[in-house]
């Protein structure tokens, strides 16, 4: 079910009645209304891989259970290991043992794999769920949280419907306390979440499906096209990758709101960014911290050697990329910006930029201007590698940028459109919480109107529910 469609906003309508009306009164029924909602939305898709979740789920919970009752045994790290081994297995059977079994065929058995693929059909946001599961046992294992003990709680903190299949990657010490707790219906809250939703389809509507079809067509012909075509395809590849899946998380930001619920930023203007590394602290922040938490600080971080620094980077740069799929091409990206990154850690210069760009002002500095262009400019080159369905092609697209060529534009007039009014609305409200986090507008009509403009401009460029790209993931 995608929140871009129809079947969602009745869905939606329908959940919404149901909490505030029938289920408020009782938290644990209200929580267990959570869980149903959350189940029939996944199983939408397919409804066996509600089996893989929960099973996700209970073993999460119980693991969290038994590791606070063996917590000063060496039992505790053993049931810990365990359910993290449990869960990477599951990842990994379905995401990556076609990819490793293939490798292994072409290195040893000359390209043959015959009986050697299973061909598992990749369950939606496995990925998302998995890593949220596991932030909570290795929370409780390290003694910063304590286990729940109500497997409603938890059922619904792994399956809490908006972020289920994309994210935000929540934290249990951020969202499963909220199920342990009264939510009240708050009007100003919600209205919030309206508009927070409201500017998720836009981006994802407008920017990212128009800009994709312009993409997937030079995509497809890149090989004869001309440089500045495929220039401006891979431009609006980084815009459309952004709109799609930061136009998700304000919807499933947005949905949270409505029903009680704050989830975590996931985007935080990543293309005002000045360098790499701020651009690493605003994109997709759900996955950047759990792998810095989870994986960089405990392989002892920035505090170690030089040599240590440099691997440590590479190794969650790597996994990172892996993370995304089975493909020689996010391992190829990854790399690529563990090389762009090591210049400034290892200079002590990744925390330079901490704040918003151009604060107290109206327009960046030249200096700050020129950071950003080419921080976008370094950004967009990845995107090259991270779009290719091969390195083959990623090479040769980037070898092909400088062949001369009359520009194919059509098509791309819309796209610019789009982006320029998504581009200088996150300019403005760049310090707000979203994109169309507009409240402090007095006037009525020119909040109205640009609305209005919006649900206008997405009903104009609307060809169906297409699907967000981080879903395969």
């Amino acid at each position: 079910m995608l929140f871009n469609s129809p079947e969602f906003a009745i869905f939606l309508l329908v959940v919404f009645l149901l909490y505030w009306f029938v289920f408020q009164r009782n938290l644990k029924a209200q929580n267990l209304f959570v869980v149903a909602a959350s189940y029939i939305f996944y199983g939408y898709w397919d409804w066996r891989f509600l089996l893989l979740i929960a099973l996700t789920s209970l073993c999460s919970w119980g693991s969290g259970l038994l590791i606070a009752q063996h917590r000063s045994r060496p039992a505790a790290r053993t049931i810990h290991i365990l359910n993290i081994a449990l869960n990477l297995t599951i990842l990994g059977l379905f995401k990556y043992y076609d990819f490793f079994a293939t490798a292994f065929a072409r290195a040893f058995l000359h390209g043959h794999t015959d009986g050697l693929l299973l061909h598992l059909v990749l369950p939606v946001g496995i990925s998302f769920y998995t890593f949220q599961a596991l932030s909570y046992s290795i929370d409780v294992y390290r003694g910063k949280l304590e286990p729940t003990r109500d497997i409603i709680q938890f059922f619904a903190f792994v399956s809490f419907f908006p972020q289920l299949v994309a994210g935000p990657i929540e934290r249990a010490t951020n969202l499963l306390p909220q199920f342990a707790r009264p939510r009240h219906f708050d009007y100003d809250t919600a209205v919030d979440g309206l508009r927070q939703i409201l500017w998720g389809l836009f981006k994802k509507i407008a920017v990212a499906d128009t800009c994709g079809l312009f993409v997937d067509r030079i995509y497809s012909t890149y090989q004869t096209q001309s440089g500045l075509t495929l220039i401006f395809a891979a431009v609006l590849f980084a815009f459309q990758i952004y709109a799609d899946f930061s136009g998700y998380s304000d919807m499933a930001i947005g949905t949270a709101k409505l029903f009680g619920f704050q989830l975590m930023r996931n985007f935080n203007n990543p293309y005002f960014s000045r360098d790499i590394a701020e651009f690493w602290r605003r994109w997709h922040i759900s996955l950047t911290t759990w792998f810095r938490d989870y994986l960089y600080i405990p392989l002892g971080g920035s505090r170690v050697s030089k040599g240590k620094i440099v691997r440590n980077t590479f190794i969650i740069f790597l996994v990172s990329g892996f993370w995304h799929g089975a493909n020689w091409t996010y391992l190829a990206w990854g790399a690529y910006h563990a090389l762009l990154f090591l210049p400034l850690i290892l200079s002590g210069r990744n925390r330079k930029h901490t704040d918003n760009i151009a604060k107290g002002r109206f327009l960046p500095r030249w200096k700050e201007f020129a950071q950003m262009s080419v921080t976008f400019l370094l950004a967009t080159i990845g995107w090259i590698i991270f779009r290719s369905s091969n390195i083959t092609q990623a090479w040769e697209y980037i070898t092909l940028l400088p062949h001369r060529g009359a520009p194919d534009t059509n098509g791309l007039l819309p796209s610019i459109l789009f982006i320029a009014i998504m581009i200088i609305t996150e300019w403005l409200n760049r310090n707000r919480r979203h994109g169309l986090d507009i409240e402090h507008i007095q006037s009525h009509v020119i909040k109205f109107t640009f609305y209005y403009t919006l649900i206008i401009l997405m009903f104009l460029s609307y060809n169906g529910a297409d699907s967000f790209i981080y879903f395969q993931f």
